[in-house]
């Protein structure tokens, strides 16, 4: 059993005791449409949790959003952020948001970063201009940041707050996004 598999095992559990009317996994067909939708693939380890774990429904606090639906989902808030009007574009290509955090914040992977970095999206001190201030990486990868969550200790976390690492600004978000100008 690899990292990852362990990693994903562990997932499954966790999302299974707190949520035990899981949606179904994902099939290969419904991710290769979402993937399609978005112009690229998911990270491989955020495709994996949604074939293997579940479409969405597990996670930290709000819970990760479904791949694709009617509703709120990761490619529908990916294509209506991507698509917002304005002089500045305010979302990267190929950052996909998989929780909202409320207050219209989101947690997204960096599915063009090797790791799948997890960044932070919070727009509500954005004063016009630019977004690039909006943007913070919350962690250097996907897994790390499921393994803050398994542990309990991620920023979010009330009982965690004194000893967790607070996202810090994203450093890349400046080219990332000029890159879409």
């Amino acid at each position: 059993m690899t990292e990852t598999d362990e990693l994903l095992r562990r997932v499954a559990a966790r999302a299974l005791s707190e949520s035990p009317h899981l949606p179904a996994p994902v099939p290969e067909a419904r991710l290769a449409e979402a993937e399609g939708r978005l112009g690229f693939p998911l990270h491989p380890l955020l495709a994996r949790l949604y074939r293997e774990v579940a479409d969405g429904g597990f996670g930290p606090d709000y819970r990760l959003l479904p791949l694709l639906g009617p509703d709120e989902s990761v490619v529908g808030e990916y294509l209506a952020r991507r698509e917002e009007p304005g002089e500045h574009p305010m979302w990267p290509e190929g950052v996909v948001p998989v929780l909202t955090w409320g207050c219209a914040m989101y947690a997204a992977v960096d599915c063009f970063d090797e790791n799948g970095q997890v960044l932070l999206f919070e727009p509500n001190a954005y004063a016009g201009g630019p977004w690039d201030g909006c943007w913070f990486h919350d962690s250097g990868s996907l897994a790390a940041w499921l393994g803050t969550w398994l542990a309990g200790t991620g920023w979010y976390e009330e009982d965690a707050r004194d000893g967790a690492a607070e996202p810090q600004a994203w450093d890349r978000a400046a080219s990332r996004l000029s890159a879409e100008a």
